[in-house]
């Protein structure tokens, strides 16, 4: 079977998008469940799951209508204005895992680099290590980004 498609879609990133990842030679054109598809019609079973962020499946029908009908009434917010869904979250976390407070990171890297900013903070505060003196240990062959910190 021909690779037109694949190899076309391929050349594109690699002449017009910066080289910060080295994909494996294989475009996803869809994708349902556990199965994604090329454009030359192989089937793959998507053992990734992009870094763990669809482990419910590729367009789970539940997921798609709760996206639509929050897209349908706003796409997004930042964070500098509530919304209506966010304390509602964070209460329904609180009340699952019986923590005081969310702090919610659209990143693994954030979410490191924050945990590293607790852990220091915390030495500071209640281990009463010295002024700028902190030391954190992290451990290699780790991928959580790529940030200064993380990498």
């Amino acid at each position: 079977m021909s690779t037109q498609m694949t190899d076309r879609y391929i050349d594109l990133a690699e002449r017009y998008s910066a080289h910060n990842y080295h994909p494996l030679p294989v475009v996803i054109e869809k994708a349902a469940g556990v199965w994604v598809h090329d454009p030359e019609g192989h089937k793959y079973m998507d053992m990734l799951a992009a870094y763990s962020a669809v482990n419910q499946g590729h367009c789970h029908p539940k997921i798609l209508a709760a996206l639509k009908k929050q897209a349908e009434r706003v796409t997004l917010t930042s964070r500098a204005f509530h919304n209506d869904q966010f304390g509602p979250l964070c209460e329904l976390l609180h009340d699952m895992t019986g923590y005081d407070k969310a702090l919610l990171m659209n990143s693994g890297a954030e979410a490191v680099e924050t945990a590293i900013k607790m852990a220091r903070k915390w030495g500071y505060q209640k281990k009463g290590v010295a002024a700028d003196r902190a030391e954190i240990l992290v451990c290699a062959g780790n991928f959580h980004g790529r940030t200064t910190t993380i990498v």
